[in-house]
């Protein structure tokens, strides 16, 4: 199990970030902070410590800052893995983020989807890593890099509307779904939202499956899996 500390100055943030990991195989919440100083204690302070893999850490916080908090730990030689979560989106800050050694870097707000696509990107980066035990070859290394990276999106047929795609996006990373109930759900056609159901399925980003709804006939359901 892949521990979890969650960080952010905000009550009803920090127990949402709680709700989306508990809903994540692999993953559990180990601790809760609510400032940039209890982060540091919590994070350099044996034994808790030793239960921390991950830091879910917000930038802007009444005592400090995130980056506060990255300074001190990478100062201290701390090798814990931070996920930045933030509405912070200056360019600045990001690089500055991304220097001190935050795997990623995800904006507020987001989707379930887009919390539950950034920590399995980051849970297969950890079990890239654990199989290169000892001297990485370069194929190892490529394989953990690769991990984090988010796949660029595919190039879109005539016809299909790239904001209409991240809509349909977002339904589908939250749970599997047909044409017709991503339909009922955006307010299209159901044609319309086959195409873009389609479009990820032959992209690569999404799974088929076979399932009855009506006694009888078949219907195509849709899983993200990228």
């Amino acid at each position: 199990m892949i521990g979890v500390l969650l960080v952010d100055d905000d009550a009803l943030t920090l127990e949402l970030h709680r709700h989306y990991v508990e809903r994540l195989d692999g993953f559990r919440v180990v601790g809760e902070c609510t400032g940039a100083r209890a982060a540091v204690t919590a994070i350099l302070d044996a034994p808790r410590a030793a239960d921390i893999d991950l830091v879910l850490l917000d930038m802007t916080m009444p005592d400090g800052s995130g980056l506060d908090v990255l300074r001190h730990v990478r100062a201290r030689a701390a090798s814990v893995d931070v996920i930045a979560i933030t509405s912070v989106r200056e360019a600045d800050t990001v690089r500055q983020v991304i220097a001190l050694g935050a795997v990623q870097y995800l904006v507020k707000p987001f989707t379930f989807g887009d919390f539950q696509e950034r920590m399995l990107q980051y849970r297969r980066f950890r079990d890239q890593a654990a199989l290169a035990a000892g001297a990485a070859t370069q194929a190892e290394i490529d394989a953990m890099l690769g991990a984090l990276r988010t796949a660029p999106a595919p190039t879109l047929p005539k016809g299909l509307s790239p904001d209409t795609l991240d809509r349909v996006g977002a339904l589908l990373r939250g749970e599997p779904m047909s044409a017709r109930e991503a339909a009922d759900r955006l307010g299209m056609s159901r044609v319309a939202a086959r195409r873009y159901l389609e479009h990820f399925a032959d992209a690569g980003r999404a799974e088929r499956a076979q399932r009855y709804g009506t006694p009888g006939r078949p219907e195509t359901e849709y899983r993200w899996v990228r």
